[in-house]
C-alpha cells in the first residue's frame, strides 16, 4: 500500500467513525468513503478494531507533530504547558477537529474487552504523560516550577484533561471549553507554583494565535 493510499483510508475511517460512531461503522462504509474496495481495507488493516486504533494513531501523530512545532516556538515551560492545555481544551487552538475526541470515547469503551485495543490505548497514554512530564522537568530545571514529583503530576493532569475532554465532547453545558481550560490551568499553576491569571476569551484567542 502506498503511504498516500493508506492515509486516504485512515482519513476516511476518521470521518466515518466520527459521523456514525464506531458501533455503526462498517468496513464497507470506510471503503466507499476512501474510494476503494472493502477487500483492500481488510487486507491491510485486518479487522475493524485495528482500523479504529490505526485511525486514532494517525490522528494522534498529526496532533503531536503540529503541537511539537508550536511548543518549540515558546520559550518558557509555563507557556508550553499553557499551550498544551489549550490544545486539549480550546477548539480554536486544537490542531485536530474537536469532534475527533469522539474517537477516544469509542477507544475507551472498547479497551476493557479487547486486549489489543487496550495495549494501544496504554501506549497512547504513556506518550501523553511523557509529554507533560518532559515540560515539567524542563520547568523545574529552569527554576520555573516547584520540585514536585513530575510523574505524579503528569498522571493527575493527564487524567484531569482527559476527563475535561469527555465533557467537552459531550457538550456538557456546565463544562464549556473555556471553563475547562481555566480549571486545568488553575490546577497546574497551583501545583507547580507559577503565576497564572484567567484571561478573557477574546484575549486568550489572540494570545494563542501568535
Amino acid at each position: 500500500m502506498t503511504e498516500e493510499r493508506r492515509e486516504q483510508i485512515l482519513q476516511a475511517a476518521l470521518e466515518v467513525i466520527v459521523e456514525r460512531g464506531y458501533a455503526e461503522t462498517r468496513i464497507a462504509d470506510v471503503a466507499e468513503r476512501a474510494g476503494t474496495s472493502p477487500a483492500l481495507v481488510i487486507y491491510y488493516f485486518k479487522t475493524r478494531d485495528q482500523l479504529l486504533t490505526e485511525a486514532i494513531r494517525y490522528s494522534e501523530d498529526h496532533w503531536y507533530e503540529t503541537g511539537t512545532k508550536r511548543l518549540e516556538s515558546i520559550t518558557t515551560a509555563a507557556g508550553q504547558l499553557a499551550e498544551l492545555i489549550g490544545m486539549t481544551c480550546l477548539p480554536d487552538t486544537d490542531p485536530a477537529p474537536r469532534s475527533e475526541w469522539l474517537l477516544w470515547l469509542d477507544l475507551w469503551a472498547l479497551s476493557p474487552r479487547n486486549a489489543g485495543v487496550a495495549a494501544v490505548r496504554r501506549k497512547f497514554d504513556e506518550r501523553w504523560r511523557q509529554t507533560i512530564k518532559a515540560i515539567v522537568l524542563a520547568g523545574q530545571e529552569a527554576g520555573e516550577f516547584t520540585p514536585i514529583d513530575a510523574d505524579d503530576f503528569a498522571i493527575t493532569l493527564s487524567a484531569l484533561l482527559d476527563g475535561m475532554a469527555v465533557q467537552i465532547a459531550l457538550e456538557d453545558p456546565d463544562v464549556p471549553p473555556s471553563r475547562a481550560y481555566d480549571l486545568a490551568m488553575r490546577y497546574a499553576a497551583g501545583q507547580l507554583g507559577f503565576e497564572w491569571k484567567p484571561a478573557s476569551a477574546s484575549r486568550r484567542r489572540s494570545q494563542r494565535r501568535r
